[in-house]
């Protein structure tokens, strides 16, 4: 195997153009068998073997500096650079993330995960070499359904008038996003494709940009030839290379977007090992569908990712024009719904939580400044959604939960997922988001679910107990009830759950009223506590004799986590809370005189909070 005699880039200069072959066939193999057992990004990887050997060929970093858009297409370049026993050894399969890591290798130059930063980044570096009269080449990758972003739009325009100096971007150009384009650009692209890069249509050279193009994007030889050419040049230049995304790997050339992400699958069928599973974000697009059936003005707005709503080609094809995919361009999503609404329309964005991190200058400015009648179903806000760093969905709350004018709501299960999307496209009172659960899914049962919530930040009791009172918040609600359990199990303490429903605000009334026959609150959310829901609760309690247990997860960037230990770690278990419960209610007996003091135990914030301020002390409670 030729693989395995690349200890790195440089090792690749001994091998001749059949060889070269020969290790791009080796390395879809590991490739293909790698994502069979634990899954990942597969057809993005398949279609950048030849392109990430040509390149580390030709450019010899880390001098020259290669950055990737997202980092969903670095496996083979992981590979090249001395992380092959992570895709040969199966023990070590955990070895490396899914995406670039500069903590891996000093090949890899930055953290990525979200689409359209290359060209910035790379421009960013090619400006700092210049400054310091330094040398080497700067390449930018960046697939063409990252272009469609505004921040690479952003980068291309800087690059071409203003750089003046060496950067190369890399197009990689394989005609899809995750699912379909969409956007004016790609009909530009395509004219491009067809006319092997002589279109006078051409956004490149538009901008500035000196331009290549290469037809046979996974012919190793033509790339080399291509990126030579290049190599050391004095100015800006696009290479736009035409790529087959999945090659190699015949169910994924078949249905590229099925493929673009893969769970575990047998290796000789491509059937998956893990079934589909409805889940919240399945019935979320159901519930649109249906509203878009009963009302024509219903439209769903979704930025280049049809899973949020779970929306297959076929549900895609059932919305028909009802349904607008704006590409990769988050912003222009938020944007719209505002417009859109103001001009009598009933938009429903659907946008995953760490994405809605892009757009907080439009929720802000163009929605909730102006009042618009725009709903937004975020989703994968919660400990249970993607695991790696760059696309953490805990802090959602803490950044909208604060925008004056915006109802947060979080649904605790499918009945009132429906009722909230219901009420939101119905009212006229403002901007609505809901945070659609990540968790199991369960229904509501006996339990009766409110259709109406206009009177906001009115909590519901469901049920009523005395002394400590637990305020559980969407996904956290069965947390919640396991608490309550607990706390009469162990305690013999009758609880009173709160389902809070508003995530944006407290029930002013509810709280106060808890004061008569309660002497603990806890609060329970699925998301950072620093500016959180729980804090709102403490705040509103600080001038009184209530002692407040907040429950949330510290403020800190997590990768490859197991949910269950970040759980744990943070204090998140019904015997914990429980135990910091008990100690908590031996402490208000103890203390009349109402000196503020507090304890933090992992993500957890306790305080006993008198006065007129609240103060935590760093003391770590005790286990």
């Amino acid at each position: 195997m030729y693989l395995e005699t690349i200890d790195g880039p440089h090792d690749l200069l001994a091998l001749t153009s059949e060889q070269r072959v020969a290790l791009a066939s080796e390395i879809r193999r590991a490739l293909i068998h790698k994502l069979s057992k634990r899954g990942g990004h597969v057809g993005s990887n398949l279609g950048f073997v030849e392109a990430t050997i040509a390149l580390h060929y030709v450019f010899q970093g880390p001098d020259d500096k290669i950055v990737f858009d997202v980092s969903h297409q670095s496996y083979t370049h992981k590979m090249l650079t001395g992380r092959k026993d992570a895709f040969l050894d199966e023990s070590k399969y955990n070895d490396v993330s899914g995406f670039s890591e500069p903590n891996e290798s000093d090949y890899d130059l930055f953290r990525t995960g979200h689409t359209s930063t290359s060209i910035s980044l790379a421009s960013g570096l090619a400006k700092a070499r210049d400054m310091r009269h330094g040398s080497g080449n700067v390449v930018a990758i960046i697939g063409d359904g990252s272009l469609s972003g505004g921040e690479a739009l952003e980068g291309l325009d800087f690059v071409g008038s203003e750089l003046n100096s060496n950067m190369i971007i890399v197009v990689n150009d394989n005609g899809m996003s995750i699912a379909e384009n969409h956007g004016g650009l790609y009909r530009s692209l395509a004219k491009l494709r067809e006319s092997q890069g002589m279109s006078p249509e051409n956004p490149f050279t538009a901008l500035g940009l000196d331009y290549r193009y290469v037809d046979k994007g996974n012919d190793i030889d033509a790339l080399i030839e291509a990126f030579e050419s290049v190599k050391d040049t004095d100015h800006p230049v696009v290479v736009h290379i035409h790529t087959l995304k999945g090659l190699g790997y015949a169910p994924a050339e078949r249905d590229k977007e099925e493929w673009h992400w893969h769970s575990a699958f047998d290796e000789s069928t491509g059937k998956s090992l893990k079934p589909h599973q409805r889940t919240y974000q399945t019935e979320a697009g159901d519930q649109l569908l249906r509203m878009m059936q009963r009302d024509p003005e219903v439209t769903g707005i979704i930025a280049g990712t049809p899973t949020v709503f779970d929306f297959t080609p076929e549900r895609r094809a059932q919305a028909g024009a009802q349904l607008v995919d704006v590409g990769i361009a988050e912003e222009q999503a938020i944007a719209m719904a505002s417009g859109m609404a103001k001009g009598g329309g009933k938009p429903v964005v659907g946008m995953y939580s760490s994405f809605l991190q892009r757009t907080y200058d439009q929720m802000m400015q163009d929605v909730c400044v102006n009042g618009s009648l725009a709903t937004f179903c975020i989703a994968s806000g919660s400990i249970w959604g993607a695991n790696d760093v760059t696309h953490l969905g805990l802090f959602d709350i803490a950044m909208i939960g604060n925008i004056p004018g915006l109802v947060y709501l979080a649904p605790t299960t499918v009945e009132e997922l429906d009722a909230m999307m219901e009420w939101s496209v119905a009212q006229t009172d403002g901007p609505v988001a809901i945070r659609v659960p990540a968790g199991q899914m369960r229904h509501s049962g006996q339990r009766a679910v409110r259709r109406d919530y206009s009177q906001t930040n009115r909590f519901e009791v469901t049920q009523r107990g005395s002394d400590v009172a637990v305020v559980a918040a969407g996904d956290f609600y069965h947390l919640g009830e396991q608490v309550v359990d607990e706390l009469q199990r162990t305690l013999g303490i009758n609880a009173t759950l709160i389902n809070p429903l508003f995530i944006s605000g407290v029930d002013d009334t509810l709280l106060r009223g808890l004061q008569r026959d309660h002497r603990v609150v806890v609060t329970l959310e699925d998301g950072i506590l620093s500016g959180g829901f729980g804090q709102k609760v403490a705040a509103f309690y600080a001038p009184t004799s209530m002692r407040v247990l907040t429950y949330g997860f510290a403020k800190e960037y997590i990768d490859r986590f197991d949910p269950a230990e970040v759980m744990r770690r943070n204090g998140l278990d019904p015997v914990s809370i429980t135990r910091d419960v008990e100690r908590a209610l031996r402490d208000a007996q103890g203390n009349t005189q109402g000196n503020a003091q507090g304890t933090m135990r992992g993500g957890a914030q306790s305080g006993s909070l008198h006065g007129t301020e609240a103060s935590f002390s760093p003391t770590v409670a005790a286990a």
